[in-house]
């Protein structure tokens, strides 16, 4: 159970989103440049998030993303489980296609109780906690300065070519 690259992209996006101004839409390109990843990846995980209601998508000059209401309240484990599936907790460590209590692989015994941590510390971390970690300036997303958190969204779009 270790995060593909989708699912990084797909919380960091969020954590990033959660540290804006709440119901102003961010540019799908800010938050790539932002988070030094491909835009047009990055694009189809997010619409992918506004599919499973945790954001609002809009078009237009004034488009963009922002989380829905509630959403700060959204566990890492269901952020996981939308993009990665509902069997996400239920794969092979070593990636056989059978591989339960009674047919398990060589790694399973050792495995379970890890992964059981890993899903309960999964469950405990909210979108709005990662947010505020981040926001201290104690944590941070990117190699960027945590300066590029205090500017206010105007020069931010200036600065993607969004203005």
């Amino acid at each position: 159970m270790i995060l593909s690259r989708t699912s990084q992209y797909a919380i960091q996006a969020l954590i990033y989103i959660a540290t804006q101004p709440r119901g102003v839409p961010v540019l799908n390109r800010t938050v790539a440049q932002h988070l030094n990843v491909p835009s047009a990846y990055l694009a189809k995980i997010m619409q992918n998030l506004s599919r499973g209601t945790l954001l609002h998508s809009f078009r237009g000059r004034q488009g963009g993303f922002c989380l829905r209401d509630g959403c700060e309240n959204t566990d890492l484990m269901q952020i996981l489980t939308l993009v990665e599936g509902p069997g996400l907790t239920e794969n092979c460590v070593i990636g056989l296609k059978i591989c339960s209590d009674e047919t398990a692989c060589p790694m399973h015994e050792q495995w379970k109780p890890i992964k059981t941590r890993i899903v309960e510390l999964l469950h405990q971390q909210t979108l709005e906690m990662l947010a505020m970690a981040v926001k201290s300036g104690k944590y941070r997303l990117t190699e960027l300065p945590d300066a590029a958190f205090a500017m206010p969204q105007t020069a931010v779009a200036r600065l993607s070519g969004g203005e």
